[in-house]
């Protein structure tokens, strides 16, 4: 018969980031390597525990880890799921509510900092990573990655792994490169017009080789909008 103890028993609780930024040889998810044990040397998803003095909410807690462990302020946090069993984590029955995140890859300088003593980006093949990674964050990343790619075909979520300026040439480039295929110049315009999500910078022009192309920016930082149709 269980005590009241075992009964009341916690799990332990780590709010986990998926981190992704679009650079030109593709998609990229930053990791962190752990320098305490469980899996010391080992890369992982950044994480941390849950402060309840601190984090008022979730996405708090996940904005703060961003923060704590990678010195990144994202503008777009999506929570995916919680991963969660009595076997991923040595120390005991466990579970990870994860986020994921989209930046702009020259909107930050990297760093690190608690229990981590290296953070780097590396490129997705697919929906990994080359690293063998800590507990099951390999299976939390396939999961985020899967988000990730499915909402491009029917929302405004890639526009968050742009510059806060862009242009349209600029947005359409990263909806191709993470659907791997080209689309119809003036029909993808015409949704984004549409959408009604971005507005033009007054007077804010991109130089380019052939004419100055006009910069755009987003209405709400934050927002997602979804189409009523896949792109």
């Amino acid at each position: 018969m269980n005590s009241p103890e075992d009964l009341y028993q916690r799990p332990i609780v780590s709010v986990d980031l998926a981190i992704f930024a679009l650079v030109p040889a593709g998609l990229e998810v930053l990791l962190a390597c752990r320098g305490t044990d469980p899996f010391a040397g080992d890369w992982a998803l950044p994480g941390g525990w849950i402060h309840v003095d601190k984090d008022r909410d979730l996405e708090a807690a996940a904005r703060r880890v961003l923060a704590d462990k990678a010195g990144i302020t994202a503008p777009y946090l999506e929570q995916v799921g919680v991963f969660g069993d009595a076997l991923r984590d040595p120390r005991g029955w466990s579970l990870s509510v994860t986020y994921m995140a989209l930046i702009s890859p020259d909107a930050f300088t990297l760093r690190h900092g608690g229990n981590v003593t290296d953070v780097a980006w590396r490129p997705i093949s697919g929906d990994a990573v080359m690293e063998p990674l800590a507990f099951d964050h390999a299976t939390i990343l396939r999961a985020a990655t899967a988000r990730l790619r499915s909402k491009v075909e029917y929302s405004t979520l890639p526009v968050h792994l742009l510059p806060e300026a862009f242009t349209l040439g600029e947005l359409q480039a990263v909806y191709e490169r993470l659907l791997g295929r080209s689309l119809d110049k003036s029909a993808f315009r015409k949704r984004m017009a549409e959408a009604d999500f971005i507005e033009p910078i007054e007077g804010e022009m991109r130089r380019a080789s052939n004419r100055p192309a006009q910069l755009y920016r987003l209405k709400q930082a934050r927002s997602t909008v979804f189409f009523d149709r896949t792109i």
